[in-house]
């Protein structure tokens, strides 16, 4: 019996595992299998395989049943992911549906999550900003969370190395706020858009509209030609996976590219149920994964194991971790797993019409569009409120044909519809505080499908988060009427947290044990073979959209492992 046990164990060893294969995941998989690690990549998901599991793609509006629109009956059972933007018929099949892996919310929390290899890098928004100093060192400045380990210096480079393999389309700006690129040409504005920022450029000294950043590939390289990527095709339903790898996601990139090294083993269907710590080693040793269609458990056993699972999974397989060490999670010496959560505030915009420019119009679509980068709080403490936020801006003019019409006068009418006025818009990004009230613990009782402890989330707003909300309503509102748009309109949705789907923090970065889960290379402090690059390693939020922010620090963290493990560090 011990001679078959030793062999099973054998076959279920690797150099390396990666828990995860969305955004961060895949870049995991893709440094670790680059650098010559036998890598086990585990997803809880289903596999989705690039151009081939993406069966709406290609789909048109009038061949969807019922027209693009969920059903009455799939609205009533799914309450939460109902809500999320990009959820309707053409993208279900890449949703987690509400039943499939319950949760508590001891306070509202919308949960969206995609469980599926590539993970949410499916369906995400593609906006990709780097951090300044300006961000790393908010915490600093103003007490509220603790400092980070790393700075922007310690970064830039591998913010350039990832820029140039997932194609980030972008410009120049030269703003301290948002340290530029290395970027693919930028999409193009629209007549609007230009007129808003050349009002602002002449209003104020410390703000600005610049064209947004985003993981589409404007003008491939051979990087991307060698990923077998193409051009986007402006397409504008991206969220259906992209059968031309137009944008980034680890389905067209990363796991493929790990894949060709004959490096990586791809488990989908794996929940990892908890890391195993060796109490003898000091060390992980592995982990343990449930069968997701079997409901079996298995053991897998690695030299190092990347943990992204995305934050909030993350922090219950930490939580989930327990042994006489570590009895209220993996590496919870300090005891602020699962504490100091955070997102980014989405509930406020502004909407206004504009009557100039009426001799011309949009071309076109375009998967992407300006942004305003933080502007308050930036080189001093200005308002009652902690931090800042950015912004998102478009235009657009509106059209309509005459549907009363038949055959050639419908055809003409659909050819060459009636303009009406343009319309702007403005969404908020709103940096929310660390703070120990928002937290993720597991239930003592209550059990997912695979016998695992559901996650109790309470997190919320707080009154810095509203004073946000209304500095922004008034600050976009003075903006938009230097720029002469009429019919403002202000709103705040009061969604609860969630929706933003930038969950961040529970496993958070520092400088001191004490204080913190992660060192500066992303290491659990006292397990040094596990490391944490997704969400929950973050320590703030910032402002900006996080994805690229994990890509670098996954990158970097790899890079790391690998040297540590070959002097025998790890």
């Amino acid at each position: 019996m011990s001679y078959f046990n030793i062999d099973a164990q054998a076959l279920n060893t690797y150099d390396a595992i990666v828990i995860g294969s969305g955004i961060s995941g895949g870049w995991a998989a893709k440094e670790l299998t680059g650098k010559g690690l036998r890598t086990l990549v585990l997803e809880r998901g289903r596999d989705v395989r690039h151009i081939t599991d993406y069966p709406t793609t290609n789909t048109q509006p009038w061949e969807f049943e019922h027209r693009n629109q969920l059903r009455r009956e799939v609205k009533e059972a799914n309450p939460i992911i109902s809500k999320c933007y990009a959820f309707y018929e053409g993208t279900e099949q890449f949703f987690v549906k509400d039943a499939e892996h319950p949760y508590i919310q001891e306070k509202p929390f919308d949960w969206i999550r995609g469980y599926q290899v590539g993970g949410k890098s499916l369906m995400w928004a593609r906006q990709t900003q780097r951090w300044s100093d300006f961000d790393f060192e908010g915490p600093a400045r103003d007490g509220f969370a603790v400092d980070w380990p790393i700075r922007y210096a310690d970064i830039a480079p591998w913010y350039s190395y990832v820029e140039r393999f997932a194609g980030i389309s972008g410009n120049k700006d030269g703003l301290a706020t948002l340290p530029d690129g290395e970027f693919l040409p930028p999409h193009e504005w629209n007549c609007v858009e230009k007129h808003f920022q050349k009002k602002v450029a002449g209003k104020y000294k410390d703000r600005h509209v610049i064209m947004g950043r985003a993981a589409h590939i404007t003008k491939p390289q051979q990087v991307h030609y060698d990923q077998g990527r193409a051009q986007c095709q402006h397409r504008t339903i991206c969220e259906r996976g992209c059968p031309f790898g137009g944008y980034f996601s680890s389905n067209s990139s990363t796991i493929p590219w790990a894949a060709k090294t004959g490096k990586m083993t791809l488990r989908p269907n794996s929940v990892v149920h908890s890391i195993i710590y060796d109490e003898k080693k000091g060390r992980a040793t592995g982990v343990r994964v449930v069968d997701s269609q079997t409901k079996k458990m298995t053991e897998y056993y690695a030299r190092i194991i990347f943990l992204n699972a995305a934050a909030l999974n993350s922090n219950l397989v930490l939580l989930n971790s327990t042994s006489t060490r570590f009895p209220n999670g993996l590496g919870n010496d300090s005891g602020v797993l699962g504490k100091y959560a955070a997102f980014h505030n989405y509930r406020a915009g502004i909407s206004a019409e504009y009557d100039g420019e009426l001799d011309s119009t949009t071309d076109g679509r375009r998967p992407n569009s300006p942004y305003i980068p933080r502007f308050r709080n930036v080189l001093k403490q200005e308002t009652n409120f902690l931090r800042g936020y950015a912004a998102g801006f478009s235009a657009g003019r509106s059209s309509y044909s005459d549907q009363n019409a038949v055959g050639a006068d419908l055809k003409q009418s659909l050819l060459n519809p009636k303009l009406g006025g343009w319309y702007v818009g403005s969404h908020m990004m709103g940096e929310t505080i660390p703070k120990e009230s928002n937290y993720v613990a597991l239930d003592s009782s209550l059990k997912d499908p695979f016998g695992i402890p559901q996650l109790k989330i309470a997190i919320a707003y707080d009154d810095n988060d509203d004073k946000m909300v209304k500095d922004y309503q008034e600050q976009l509102t003075e903006m938009f009427t230097e720029a002469g748009f009429k019919n403002i309109r202000v709103r705040d949705s009061h969604a609860s947290p969630g929706l933003d789907i930038h969950e961040m923090g529970g496993v958070r970065m520092g400088k001191d044990p004490k204080t913190s889960m992660l060192n500066k290379w992303n290491q659990l402090h006292a397990v040094k073979n596990v490391f944490v690059t997704d969400g929950s390693c973050m320590t703030s939020t910032s402002t900006q959209n996080p994805s690229l922010t994990y890509m670098a620090l996954t990158a970097r963290a790899a890079d790391y492992a690998v040297k540590a493990m070959k002097k025998g560090l790890v």
